[in-house]
């Protein structure tokens, strides 16, 4: 299993992007600025996109696993990778997330503890509805993890 960077051509994994966040308006807003990386164990299994928001802080900001490989801990082992790359330039990763019961448990097994909240954003920003496992998605809540 190895973490692979993209530096060129990110859109061509836009399929796997949008299981994460499913407006590409959105994605749009942050693909060029954040490193991408993939994770390759005998073929693509998830990737990722992180920001450097400063003050030492890196933000995953789309994280995405095939749906037949879910539940493998392909999502864990991509988060530890980036840990461990960035633990010497960012004392913080982060990560804003729907409130979803699924998402959030998962963000909390990878050591992530719920920071702060944004009011209505997804509501503001997204040209649909969004949904997850059942429940519309309103505020954007942010876990943090310590590097």
């Amino acid at each position: 299993m190895k973490m692979i960077e993209i530096k060129e051509n990110k859109k061509q994994f836009l399929s796997l992007l949008l299981l994460a966040d499913e407006q590409e308006s959105m994605i749009d807003r942050y693909i060029d600025r954040g490193t991408m990386y993939v994770l390759d164990d005998n073929g693509i299994k998830c990737e990722c996109v992180v920001t450097d928001e400063g003050n030492g802080i890196l933000e995953i900001k789309n994280i995405a696993t095939e749906p037949e490989y879910q539940g493998k801990g392909y999502g864990k082992a991509l988060i530890d990778l980036v840990a461990a790359k960035y633990k010497e330039k960012h004392s913080i990763l982060q990560v804003g997330t729907g409130d979803s019961p699924l998402t959030i448990s998962f963000y909390e097994k990878c050591g992530f503890v719920r920071s702060h909240s944004v009011k209505n954003f997804f509501v503001d920003n997204y040209d649909h509805p969004i949904f997850e496992d059942g429940v519309q998605l309103i505020d954007m809540i942010y876990l943090r993890k310590k590097l």
